[in-house]
This record gives C-alpha cells, structure tokens and sequence, in this order.
C-alpha cells in the first residue's frame, strides 16, 4: 500500500526501483528537446559566460534565501521565501545547463564525476573565484527587513533585464526568460508589499527597513556597468546592456520606498562589478562551503 510507504520507497519504486542519484540524475534534462544550437555569428565562450553571470545570481540568491527556512517570521512567509528560492533555482539549472552546453565548464568538470550533469558540476563543483554573481545577491541577509529589500531591488533588476531578454537571438536564453517573467513579477510584488507594510509600520520596523535600504543601495552600484562579455553579446542581438535597465529599476524601487514613508537614497556611482570578475567575500565562501558540502563529501551518492 502506498500509505504504508515511507517517501523515499515511493520515489524509489516510481522510477522502476533503482536508485537515483542525489545531483542531477532520475530527472529531465533541463534543455531536454530544446535546439540548444548556438545562433550564428555568436561567440560560444561569451554566451557561456553570460549564462553564468545569470545562473551565478539566482543561485547565490536562492541560497541566501533557504537560510530562512526556519527563521522567518511567520511559517507563511518561510513558505514563500522557500518558493522564491526554488523559482530562482530552477532558473540556475536552465542557465547554467546552456553553459555547459556550449562548452563553458573551467575546472568543474575536472573535479566532478563524469555522471554528474553540466549544471551540477558548475554548481557544486567550481571554487569562489570561478563564480560571476553580482554583490547584491552575496552580500548577507542581515534581518528581515534588509532581506526583502534585497529581494526587491534584486527581482526588480533581474524582472527589467528578462522581460527584454525575452527577445534575445539566443532561443535558449529567450525561452528561459520568457518562463521567468511571471516568477519574478511574483517576487517583486511580494517584496514590495512587505517593504509597504514594514515602511509604514511601527517606527522600529520603519527604522530597520531604512537601515536595510540604505545597505542594499550600495550594492546596486555594480548593476549598471556592462563585463566586456555583455557588450559583445549586446552588439549581437543576444544580452540587455545593464545601463538600459536603470532608469526602470530606479522608478520601481523610489516608488515602493516613497509610499513605504522611507528615505530614497541617491543612486550609487556606477563602477566595475567586482563580481562578475570573480573577486567575492569571505561571507560568500561560507555560503558556498554550506551549499557545496554534501556534493563534495559524496560525489556520487544515491538515494
């Protein structure tokens, strides 16, 4: 009887009784049926690149966000951080999946047994200095109101850059945007509903939102300065230039933050993402020892 089942039997007997491997396998292949034919006049090596950047931030945000799990407020908002966190990680499969299959790989493949798909081994196999994420989604939650703004500024920015992506040469990446869209469009809603209601709340969460605020807006500073990789792939039909979104995000966010009664601070200088060259914290370290920890202990381990 199924009830009498423990989960795990379940799963187990579902795919014929053999056991499934923890990273990966036992599931559909992320571009499973997609003609993942890289369009002409493209540079493989830099749509690779440009993926990962991509990936990098939901994955490293989807981290971030699971370290709530347990600690949020209220088991309904644990909930919804987990299903962003899960939106995001889903779109770190599909992009880091088109990375590996144009052949941008580094040492992850080196390092990671040869059942392990592309997308895990760039996940769970590549050392900090390989990842291309942006500060924003790095840098700590601090408390619950500097997480949702992160969340709001981050899903802002990242809603703006696939809404025009949706229109990329790249099939791929167009079709991984276009999926994106509406998750997103969830996710800034949802943070900005929260900034409203902790902005205009009691004057200690009024006071903690400001705080969040003003840390979260010197990390918006690296978002506007386009990677060498971007203004290629920009040229060619195929990437947004992150200068164009600017103007967008800045509307998004100075409205949220007025109607929350908060203080909009001015716009930071952009400069140089030092992210995107590989250049993170010793806070980012951390947070990928914690995710990478079982997939390294057990490279090939089943369930």
């Amino acid at each position: 009887m199924a009830h009498e089942e423990t989960v795990y039997e379940a799963l187990d007997h579902a795919h014929g009784g053999e056991g499934q491997w923890a990273f990966g396998t036992g599931f559909d292949e992320p571009l499973a049926g997609v003609d993942t034919t890289v369009p002409e006049g493209i540079d493989p090596a830099d749509l690779g690149a440009y993926c990962l950047m991509l990936g990098d931030d939901a994955l490293v945000l989807c981290q971030r966000l699971t370290q709530w799990v347990t600690n949020a407020p209220e088991l309904e908002e644990e909930v919804a951080l987990a299903n962003c966190g899960l939106d995001l990680l889903g779109q770190a499969r599909l992009l880091l999946a088109r990375a590996g299959s144009v052949g941008v790989l580094g040492r992850s493949r080196e390092r990671a047994t040869a059942s392990i798909p592309d997308e895990d081994a760039l996940a769970y196999f590549r050392d900090p200095d390989e990842f291309r994420h942006s500060g924003l989604v790095e840098a700590p939650n601090g408390d619950f109101g500097q997480t949702v703004v992160r969340l709001l500024a981050a899903s802002a920015w990242r809603l703006a850059l696939f809404a025009r992506l949706r229109e990329s040469r790249d099939p791929v990446l167009a079709a991984i945007a276009a999926k994106g869209v509406p998750e997103l469009t969830y996710h800034r809603d949802h943070a900005a509903r929260w900034v409203l209601r902790l902005g205009d709340g009691t004057p200690e969460s009024h006071r903690r939102t400001q705080a969040g605020v003003d840390a979260v807006w010197l990390l918006l500073a690296d978002l506007s300065t386009a990677t060498d990789v971007e203004t290629r792939l920009t040229a060619a039909g195929v990437a947004v230039d992150p200068a164009e979104l600017t103007d967008e995000v800045r509307d998004v966010l100075t409205l949220v933050l007025e109607r929350a009664t908060l203080t909009v601070p001015e716009w930071p200088t952009p400069q140089p993402s030092r992210g995107r060259a590989g250049e993170h914290s010793a806070e980012f370290t951390e947070l990928l020892t914690e995710l990478q920890s079982t997939a390294r202990e057990h490279p090939a381990a089943t369930w």
